[in-house]
């Protein structure tokens, strides 16, 4: 298998008339995280979204380990081996945790295939809510609830966007242990965070957009190293 799992090469989008990606380029290692940091509307949500088929790219290349994805529709780029956890996390409120996890899963010729009962050893809080509807559940159950239904697709790339919005700090770090975990099993993460501490506990790298455009690539070494580097560009954390 290619080395880079995820490659972008001066992509753009658009809203409308309204230039939201300004020829992006970033690459994900295979089993890596790469953290994607930037202010409120600086183009993160975007760039998944774009990754992921939901906006379609104007111009510019998509590779999923070579293979070129950008025309791909929405299903197909998921069936391909890319699986969005989005933003506000858009579980299904009316059905039970396990329906939740039965209905996106995907099987697919991955080294360790995710399962329901794999799901609930990485969540354990989930195990005992198995038949409570995902709308009863507290905001953290209901954030492991999203990353187990993307899992659940067999994903060779996992897009998580924002996972540790409106948690506690103890919450936060159940979250930070879970992702931690699925990085060890080589699964490849793009990570979209606002908490810098969590990102930079993940990353191997990182890139930060601003309004739309990279400003910013590099280890997450050298930034942790070298904070400003990144912090420059992000605001106050």
């Amino acid at each position: 298998m290619a080395t880079n799992a995820l490659v972008l090469n001066q992509v753009n989008a658009h809203y409308g008339d309204s230039h939201v990606l300004h020829d992006v380029s970033m690459t994900l290692r295979s089993g890596t995280l790469l953290a994607l940091l930037g202010r409120n509307g600086a183009g993160k949500t975007t760039t998944m979204l774009t990754i992921s088929g939901l906006l379609p790219a104007s111009s510019g290349e998509i590779n999923l380990y070579d293979k070129p994805i950008a025309s791909y529709k929405p299903e197909n780029i998921a069936r391909a081996g890319v699986r969005l956890c989005p933003q506000g996390r858009r579980i299904f409120p009316s059905l039970s945790v396990e329906e939740n996890l039965k209905v996106a899963a995907q099987v697919r010729p991955i080294k360790n295939p995710w399962d329901i009962d794999r799901v609930y050893d990485l969540f354990p809080q989930l195990k005992v809510r198995i038949k409570q509807r995902a709308g009863t559940l507290s905001g953290g159950e209901q954030q492991m609830l999203a990353i187990g239904r993307a899992l659940m697709g067999n994903p060779d790339v996992l897009l998580l966007d924002e996972p540790s919005e409106g948690l506690a700090p103890l919450i936060v770090a159940e979250v930070g242990k879970g992702i931690q975990k699925i990085k060890a099993e080589g699964l490849s993460i793009i990570l979209v965070e606002q908490n810098f501490k969590l990102a930079m506990g993940l990353a191997d790298e990182v890139v930060i957009l601003n309004t739309g455009r990279v400003a910013y690539q590099g280890s997450a070494e050298e930034v942790n190293a070298n904070p400003e580097l990144a912090t420059k560009h992000l605001g106050v954390f």
